[in-house]
């Protein structure tokens, strides 16, 4: 009885969130994270004409496009640090003023050095919302975390379908500098609004559900603790593997496409009637976007290593097409479809992997940590344009095959028993702490 008041004071002050509170959450941050996918997916349909406009180079305009996926990944630790102690709203919400600021930067960019400003500015921003919004998803949904990390990451992955065909249309009639300035100020708009709507959960979510195949650590363990351990950085260099094939392909497909001779063919697909690189990047979002929460429901059921293993082997079958029949715009619009359909899963497994293995309440800190994988295998993407150069497509092609085939390896041979004995370990930690507070009381 002596209890019973201080239990029913606690109970006012963290009262449980309504059921469709975390769908809201859930939504929100899909429509952020659609917000800023332009700044990595749209980038492409601007190389050339900044090129054209200044005679910089492919290469010198594409290190614009490492130094913001490097800043928007890198910075992403101390961001989801204010996170987890603040709260989302102020980190989104700066987030929206910076991805603005960056575009407006672009429009009026006249040297490198703009560009490449303008890019860190992005970067900041885009990071800010990204690692927000996938870390609440997974504090909102301990037991779906791979549908929740995925539904959320695919805002990012088809933000642009809808806005690749105005973008291209704006950039032929009025330039791209207007593009960069109308759609920067929009998106930026758009993501300052709805930060103020964002929150963590009141209360900590519990696992209601125990599912053989997803084993969870009953432990939270810091970034600090994250890192120590062999999970965390076996994880990290699967992450690099697949990451920097796709932001190569992301980057590079409007070059491979001008290359292979099949951008600017007209093509009849699926109802859509449109030049073959246009229809490419549209499809590819579609795909990329589709395919990020649904191979994270299917992690949820047959386990995150087994789905890794699927969509790396897709991934690099989807290279092995392109490199032999891409010169075909029907392969090359279906097989670059098939790559980014299979790709983007890595950023809905690796969160919810990440999650499972080191707990809820670091969440957002610990997945923010591991994206920074993100930024290491940015730097690769200029290299690619160097081995292009030299070598042909062929051999960026290989390499981009060779690596995920590596990660598909190294996803059920090594990560998945490595992550079971860690489990196994912090189960037994876990028993033992339980035991002895069952003695103290």
């Amino acid at each position: 009885m002596v209890h019973q008041p201080a239990e029913q004071h606690a109970h006012r002050e963290a009262p449980s969130d309504a059921p469709s509170a975390k769908w809201w959450q859930l939504a929100f941050g899909v429509l952020c994270m659609a917000m800023i996918a332009n700044l990595q997916y749209g980038w492409t349909l601007f190389v050339d004409p900044i090129d054209a406009q200044h005679q910089w180079g492919r290469t010198a305009i594409q290190f614009a496009f490492t130094i913001f996926v490097a800043t928007e990944t890198w910075l992403v630790p101390i961001e989801t640090w204010f996170v987890d102690r603040y709260g989302p709203s102020i980190v989104v919400g700066f987030g929206g003023v910076m991805i603005a600021l960056s575009w407006t930067l672009n429009a009026y960019a006249d040297s490198l050095f703009l560009l490449y400003a303008a890019a860190v500015i992005g970067g900041i921003g885009a990071g800010s919302v990204y690692g927000t919004c996938v870390g609440n998803a997974l504090k909102w949904f301990p037991d779906r975390r791979g549908l929740a990390a995925g539904a959320t990451a695919a805002g990012f992955g088809a933000g642009a379908a809808i806005t690749v065909i105005p973008i291209a249309n704006m950039i032929a009639a009025s330039g791209y500098q207007k593009a960069f300035l109308v759609f920067g100020l929009g998106q930026g708009a758009v993501v300052l609004l709805l930060s103020f709507l964002l929150r963590k959960p009141s209360v900590a979510v519990p696992i209601r559900r125990k599912n053989l195949r997803l084993p969870q650590t009953k432990i939270d363990r810091s970034p600090k603790e994250a890192v120590r351990t062999p999970v965390f950085w076996t994880m990290y260099a699967m992450f690099v593997m697949v990451a920097s094939g796709g932001l190569m392909a992301a980057a590079q497909i409007a070059p491979i496409a001008h290359d292979f001779k099949v951008a600017d063919v007209p093509m009849s697909l699926f109802g859509l009637q449109m030049a073959a690189l246009t229809l490419a990047i549209s499809l590819d979002r579609i795909f990329d976007g589709f395919g990020r929460p649904f191979f994270g429901w299917v992690s949820d059921n047959i386990g995150r290593e087994n789905t890794m293993f699927i969509a790396f082997v897709i991934a690099a079958t989807a290279c092995i097409l392109l490199l032999g029949y891409g010169r075909n715009p029907i392969v090359f619009v279906l097989c670059t479809a098939m790559y980014f359909g299979v790709f983007g899963e890595i950023y809905s497994l690796f969160p919810a992997t990440c999650g499972d293995t080191f707990g809820s309440k670091y969440a957002a800190s610990n997945a923010g940590l591991l994206y920074t994988a993100k930024g290491t295998a940015a730097f690769l993407v200029p290299f690619a344009s160097v081995l292009s150069a030299s070598y042909g497509w062929s051999a960026v092609f290989g390499l981009i095959i060779g690596l995920n085939i590596l990660a598909a390896a190294l996803a059920v041979f090594v990560l998945k028993p490595m992550r079971r004995r860690y489990l196994a370990s912090e189960a037994e930690i876990a028993e033992a702490a339980e035991a002895r507070s069952v003695k103290l009381a």
